[in-house]
């Protein structure tokens, strides 16, 4: 983008830009649970970094305490400990990149546009944050797929398979020590079949709002309908915790700049965002495809 503005004013409206993002994500993100709150900055650097986390690769080893006369007392003098292996621990900054980018070029012309040009560019913020964020939504749905620790299949999208699915994700839950509450994310097919099924209802462990006809919980899981946009092709529901991916934005710059060749202003905002997961918590989320599409 150009700098050179004919010795015009430029406005400025990063800060304002990132408080309208922030606030409509925070409204209409999909996989709401699943997110921790967004992270945003005004004025970031151009550069592909958005953070460093620590990590620790470190395993833990519960070992014994080994007694034997002969270990470090005597002819073992010197040649160990008894409380066995010594490792260091050690951690790792490991650079977190931004994966994506957003962008607004649009022109207001004070003579066409039928409106204060200061409301104007507030409508126009707010309306590119909701299409902003309906593309995170879809980003961020890619990412939960792409990261997903664990995959079922739903064969058929009937009462028998529904619960087996269903009992597969809690074995695997157990055993894989997943010890936070997970919901699960679902298109709107597989929630309708859930609650037209003849065994749902409070004795077989759903609770159901006998005034709204909606499933709250099934198998103690709690149920969240998603579009199916925010979907990739194949998957038809996703399992995670609360608060597990962090979704960031950084906002380079959202300006007006005077127009030379019409009486108005351009419009102009560049972002860039990403999605982050610690490898450890890969194993808590858990994607559901099936292999035909959902009637």
């Amino acid at each position: 983008m150009t700098t050179n503005n004919n010795n015009l004013p430029v406005r400025v409206y990063t800060p304002q830009y990132t408080k309208v993002l922030s606030t409509i994500f925070g409204v209409q993100k999909a996989f709401a649970g699943a997110l921790a709150p967004i992270q945003t900055l005004d004025g970031v650097q151009h550069n592909t970094k958005a953070f460093m986390v620590k990590t620790n690769a470190t395993p833990v080893v519960v070992g014994t305490y080994n007694a034997d006369s002969t270990k470090v007392f005597g002819a073992g003098t010197g040649t160990g400990s008894r409380f066995g292996e010594l490792k260091e621990v050690i951690y790792t900054d490991t650079e977190v990149n931004y994966d994506y980018s957003l962008a607004i070029h649009e022109g207001i012309d004070r003579y066409t546009v039928n409106n204060d040009l200061n409301a104007a560019v507030a409508d126009r913020l707010r309306l590119h944050s909701e299409a902003q964020t309906r593309e995170m939504n879809k980003k961020i749905g890619k990412f939960l797929s792409a990261n997903a620790g664990e995959t079922k299949q739903l064969a058929k999208l009937d009462e028998t398979n529904i619960q087996k699915l269903f009992n597969e994700v809690n074995v695997y839950a157990v055993n894989t020590e997943i010890n936070a509450p997970i919901k699960c994310y679902i298109r709107a097919q597989v929630y309708n079949a859930i609650i037209d099924m003849a065994s749902t209802n409070k004795s077989k462990g759903s609770n159901i709002n006998i005034d709204t006809n909606g499933l709250v919980k099934y198998k103690n899981i709690e149920l969240i309908v998603v579009p199916e946009q925010y979907f990739e092709n194949n998957v038809v529901a996703i399992f995670s915790p609360d608060g597990i991916v962090i979704p960031f934005i950084g906002i380079e710059t959202a300006r007006t700049v005077e127009a030379e060749d019409f009486d108005g202003v351009k419009l102009q905002a560049a972002a860039k965002g990403g999605t982050f997961v610690l490898d450890d918590n890969k194993k808590a989320i858990i994607k559901v495809t099936s292999a035909a599409p959902l009637a």
